[in-house]
């Protein structure tokens, strides 16, 4: 059933016969539910089609909980018993907007701001929240690693929460006063439509490389699952850096129709182009605007981020006096680039793609005395082509590797290591093999000297591990934080 029942307020009574398709009885909604185990008095319960069993089933149950009503498709219906019901074509495709109406368009008393690209999202998004909270507004989060109404961490699950839930806590983060929601937002969420009906104020690209492709099959394809969030329906202003192809593109194709800032992190600013330039520290306007943009974040990617985050608070409506009075943009972001240690270094990222692997090691590599020691794999049932790419990044930029399982989900873990085992031998640096990751993170630890630099990639701040179905607790920042304490206490003896 997959929602994980974030906050969300009991809203004003809608009836069901104002929801729009075809009503059967009467009753008045004041949520909107689609997991059965979080239903609460009053809800309208959305049994929305499965891959393997129709939601509608769960109705009795819903019902039992106190849902007023069931909100299902035609084949829902034969399913859902007796009782208040409304009946509408494509039920998945049309819940936000019936959320969104019960809790009364809660994005509409918002400034909302979405994040878009493959790799940045998260540390952009943490840094635009940063540089709004420290303004003093009211912000919501919603991304990978954290849920956050006006500072309250909510546990995550999802990069985008499910159409239902996400209208909850748009709702949530008004009444507590919110004035403002960044959002990571992954491309599977604009292809299923989770973020439907939202328009967005602000919309940011930050990259597009080399990943989903299990999903998206192609990069053309991926590339315009992206595109849409670029659309009149879904954003009214966009930032796109274009540094990349896919971004001078997404400015030329988007421009006419919404508008568009552009922003050149390490390249010049096409031609024709209105937007930033940064250089030598600052941004600088194509209107003759300048300021200065420092992040306590290593790598230039991270200066990437920050200038990103930046522009879109303008374009969001701060003031550039306000953006430049806060100096160094310093949020902490849970896995990602966080140092464990300093002596070895031991650093924990969430690079689980060809390009966020290189950017990090190319980040660390300037201040690393010793080695370069890189623990990494790749998750099961996910775009395969990539592997043998990663093993030769890691391979070619850092001076010894690790390679282990990653989230082998139901996919042959020998098998995953393998593909990127392959793409390591082009390279002669001294490569490993070990399976299991808590004792390739034991080894990388117990086998460095103070002045290497160990780089454990892929996993971030995830701190389950799928291995065939079994869930295993394994959170990499706490494994590394056991071997050191443990290399330190045989260090003293």
């Amino acid at each position: 059933m997959g929602e994980t029942g974030l906050p969300r307020p009991i809203a004003a009574p809608v009836s069901i016969s104002e929801l729009g398709g075809r009503s059967r009885g009467n009753a008045l909604v004041t949520g909107v539910c689609a997991d059965n185990r979080t239903v609460r008095p009053g809800d309208l319960f959305a049994g929305v089609p499965g891959l393997h069993v129709h939601g509608a089933r769960f109705s009795a149950q819903a019902r039992a909980a106190g849902a007023a009503a069931v909100l299902t498709d035609s084949e829902g219906a034969a399913l859902a018993g007796d009782g208040p019901l409304v009946m509408i074509d494509d039920v998945a495709a049309h819940l936000g907007a019936v959320a969104a109406q019960i809790y009364d368009h809660p994005a509409d008393k918002l400034t909302t701001f979405a994040v878009t690209g493959t790799n940045g999202k998260t540390t952009t998004a943490f840094m635009l929240e940063y540089i709004l909270s420290r303004l003093e507004r009211k912000t919501g989060l919603i991304g990978t690693v954290a849920l956050r109404i006006v500072g309250e961490d909510i546990p995550a699950s999802l990069t985008t929460p499910m159409p239902a839930e996400l209208q909850g806590f748009l709702a949530e983060l008004v009444r507590r006063g919110g004035t403002d929601l960044v959002m990571e937002t992954s491309s599977h969420a604009l292809v299923q439509g989770r973020t439907d009906p939202i328009c967005y104020d602000v919309a940011g690209y930050t990259n597009l490389t080399q990943d989903h492709l299990d999903f998206h099959h192609t990069m053309e394809e991926y590339f315009a699952a992206k595109a849409t969030l670029f659309t009149p329906e879904r954003a009214r202003r966009a930032v796109v850096v274009v540094d990349d192809d896919w971004g001078r593109r997404l400015v030329r194709e988007s421009a006419d129709d919404i508008d568009v800032v552009a922003l050149a992190i390490r390249s010049e600013l096409p031609a024709g182009m209105r937007g930033w330039q940064f250089s030598a520290g600052r941004l600088t306007s194509t209107e003759g605007d300048s300021f200065e943009v420092k992040t306590s974040l290593p790598g230039d990617f991270n200066i990437a981020n920050a200038a990103l985050a930046a522009t879109m608070a303008l374009a969001g409506g701060v003031a550039i006096d306000d953006v430049a009075s806060l100096g160094v943009i310093a949020p902490v972001v849970p896995g990602r680039m966080e140092v464990i240690s300093t002596r070895p270094r031991v650093v924990v990222d969430f690079a689980h793609n060809t390009d966020a692997l290189v950017k990090a090691m190319q980040a660390l590599r300037p201040s690393t005395r010793g080695r370069l020691i890189v623990l990494t794999g790749a998750a099961g049932e996910r775009d395969q082509a990539k592997r043998p790419a990663m093993g030769e990044a890691v391979a070619r930029y850092a001076d010894a590797v690790i390679i282990t399982d990653d989230d082998p989900h139901g996919e042959d873990p020998a098998s995953i290591r393998a593909d990127v085992l392959e793409g390591t031998r082009r390279h002669k640096t001294p490569v490993k093999e070990i399976a299991n990751r808590a004792e390739a993170i034991r080894q990388s630890i117990l086998d460095a000297s103070v002045q290497d630099t160990i780089l454990l990639a892929g996993r971030g701040h995830e701190t389950i591990q799928d291995v065939g179905g079994e869930l295993i607790q394994l959170d990499d920042r706490a494994e590394a934080r056991r071997v050191l304490a443990l290399r330190a206490q045989e260090e003293s003896e």
